[in-house]
């Protein structure tokens, strides 16, 4: 198993995983068009963020997209971890685990990263015990939207 940045290569295989993200969680099938255009815009704009990926015989088995928050309350970057998706036949061989250690560890050389968020579903219990196993912590906020 090889962890590794993504790169435009890849890029096929994040639209699928959050295709399929997206219809496993939420029952939703997104806008293939739109979707393509925004793991796109990750690979071109290096602000939105960055993928890393999961490799096992020349197959993108799994991956995780890193997005950015400044908080201005300690002066350093939170990264927000974002587009979890392990294929199925691959879960539970701690491929999430893989990558958040990577992660991890491209925070401390980059040295402003003061810590590390997620969304979960509220009855993904499997994922939050992942997480929680993995030094995590239920936070006490809860989260707003309102769409454009």
């Amino acid at each position: 198993m090889m962890i590794r940045l993504a790169n435009k290569n890849d890029a096929s295989a994040m639209v699928n995983f959050n295709q399929a993200m997206a219809l496993e969680t939420e029952g939703k099938t997104l806008d293939s068009e739109t979707l393509r255009h925004g793991v796109e815009a990750v690979f071109e704009k290096s602000d939105c963020g960055f993928y890393v990926v999961a490799e096992e015989d020349e197959q993108i088995v799994g991956g995780l997209m890193v997005t950015f928050e400044w908080s201005d309350w300690r002066n350093n970057w939170f990264w927000w971890i974002q587009s979890v998706y392990i294929l199925p036949e691959f879960r539970g061989r701690k491929i999430y685990s893989a990558l958040y250690a990577f992660v991890k560890n491209l925070a401390e050389k980059q040295g402003n990263v003061c810590g590390f968020r997620l969304y979960v579903e509220h009855d993904n219990e499997k994922a939050q015990r992942v997480y929680e196993k993995l030094g995590m912590e239920s936070s006490h906020y809860l989260m707003y939207e309102e769409m454009v």
